[in-house]
């Protein structure tokens, strides 16, 4: 069984700061692919940006510039820098990991609410 923890999430105003940890356990044998998603109130999810077992990172343009994807593969942790945020970024933030034990596995986690306002 493998779980999928996010943590980081509050309240902040505009033109502020978050992080935000994704921690992935238990059993298998490769942690691949990584990436975070969002969902606001009323609107469908949408895919923030992804990150490769390798680094390798892509970004919605919405949030290009503003926001930094990293992963520690000691800890089988990911990591969203959010900046500059904007109201428009309120949404609950979910992590989606990609793991590998002979057969490739989705995982997601509960998501954390971030909520950028004044």
């Amino acid at each position: 069984q493998v779980q999928v923890v996010e943590s980081g999430g509050g309240l902040v105003q505009p033109g502020g700061s978050l992080r935000l940890s994704c921690a992935v356990s238990g059993s298998f044998f490769t942690l691949n692919a990584m990436a975070w998603y969002r969902q606001a109130p009323g609107m469908e999810r949408e895919l923030v940006g992804t990150i490769s077992g390798g680094g390798g990172t892509n970004y919605a343009d919405s949030v290009k510039g503003r926001f930094s994807i990293s992963r520690d593969n000691t800890k089988n942790t990911m990591y969203l820098q959010m900046n500059s945020l904007k109201p428009e970024d309120t949404a609950v933030y979910v992590c989606k990991a990609d793991t590998w034990n002979g057969i490739h596995h989705e995982y997601w986690g509960q998501g954390t609410q971030v909520t950028v306002s004044s």
